[in-house]
């Protein structure tokens, strides 16, 4: 019986493929499956791969913001031209804020109306509607990355953001040419365009971006892949010997200058605290009468209104100063021509000029009188007696 399990059917056996293993056991000649043959090629589909069309309708709709709606205006033309030669029908909703795809009767490609809803999906955030357009392509696709709650930190969400971009978009161009994608940063989500292998590479940068690692990293690593992929000998090796290793490092947080003071564990419970009935109590206030309560409330009215119009009548007279006079120009111009140093020794050396001539003329005072007193004649004794009879008579 075993023996008759085992056995390999006779088809097989005619015709000469079986390798007499277990693997190869149940495998015939494929007249297409030849050396030559790409299996991974996407064949475009035709209008004659599906001639009678599709069996029921499909509608996809998303909204669009208000920035949005006047760049959309001007292209939708454009867009239900290139969904028409697909048999899709597309309608633009302004009230609503929405863009909506379905099929129709022409439609024959059942995969065209994804194409479509992820054409209106681009066309919302923000991507050009010329490129946008690509996606209708087979070899395109896209994907969405929604990047706001990676972070809860706003302003740390904005630095890795920013960090994503780069210095005039330089980062983000580097990953669009390592990559082949199209990528666009808007808002809380990140649009990229391009092939699956592109694309799983894009979304990894993206969120470990986000995770606080540089995509400089991934950029030096992609760059290193590209150029060994060049040598034919390496195709069938391990690269990891190539490829850098980052290593991890946690960089000590700085401790404050000044710790503040734990609290003390006490056994007793804090004080509670103390109620506006307790305030009064304190103050004397909730034993007074009605009337008391009354004449206190008055006096405080009434010391309030003597502030405020002190207040006012401050502000009234300010308005009576006159204002400091302000500087000329040719005061100005002399000011700076003159500087303060050269005023200052200008009046010591006028001080000094003053002082000197004051002593001069004391000498020569002095002076005068002594050689008077000394070299004195008759003549002047004779004068002084005829002014002295003078004033007698």
């Amino acid at each position: 019986m075993a023996e008759v399990e085992d056995a390999p059917p006779a088809d097989a056996a005619e015709g000469g493929t079986s390798t007499g293993g277990k693997k190869g056991r149940y495998r015939r000649e494929k007249p297409w499956d030849v050396d030559g043959i790409d299996h991974w090629k996407v064949e475009p589909f035709t209008k004659e791969d599906n001639p009678n069309g599709l069996l029921d309708e499909s509608s996809f709709a998303t909204l669009f913001p208000k920035y949005r709606e006047t760049y959309l205006r001007e292209v939708w033309p454009s867009v239900t031209r290139a969904l028409k030669d697909q048999g899709v029908a597309c309608e633009l909703n302004l009230v609503e804020g929405s863009m909506t795809v379905r099929t129709t009767r022409k439609t024959f490609d059942p995969y065209v109306i994804i194409k479509a809803r992820d054409l209106i999906k681009l066309l919302s955030r923000s991507v050009p509607a010329p490129q946008a357009l690509k996606i209708l392509q087979d070899d395109v696709q896209c994907d969405v990355v929604k990047i706001g709650g990676l972070v809860r930190n706003k302003e740390r969400y904005v630095k890795r953001r920013q960090r994503l971009m780069g210095p005039n978009g330089s980062t983000l161009k580097a990953i669009e040419m390592l990559t082949g994608c199209y990528v666009l940063v808007q808002g809380n989500t990140v649009s990229c365009m391009g092939g699956w292998k592109g694309l799983k590479t894009v979304r990894k940068i993206i969120e470990d971006c986000m995770k606080n690692m540089h995509p400089i990293y991934h950029i030096k690593e992609l760059m290193i892949k590209r150029e060994l992929a060049k040598d034919p000998a390496l195709a069938n090796q391990s690269w990891d010997r190539f490829l850098p290793k980052f290593k991890k490092k946690n960089v000590k947080r700085k401790k404050p200058t000044k710790i503040g003071k734990g609290k003390k564990d006490t056994v007793f419970p804090p004080a509670p605290v103390e109620s506006k009935i307790d305030a009064q109590i304190a103050s004397g206030e909730y034993f007074l009468s009605q009337d008391a309560k009354r004449r206190r409330a008055a006096a405080e009215k009434l010391e309030k209104q003597k502030d405020a119009l002190s207040a006012s009548a401050k502000r009234r007279d300010e308005a009576f100063i006159a204002p400091k006079e302000e500087e000329t120009d040719e005061k100005k111009r002399r000011k700076s021509a003159v500087g303060d140093d050269d005023v200052a020794a200008a009046a010591a050396r006028l001080a000094k000029k003053g002082s000197e001539k004051k002593s001069d003329e004391k000498k020569k005072r002095k002076s005068e009188d002594a050689s008077a007193f000394v070299m004195e004649d008759g003549s002047a004794k004779k004068a002084k007696k005829e002014k002295k009879q003078k004033r007698d008579d």
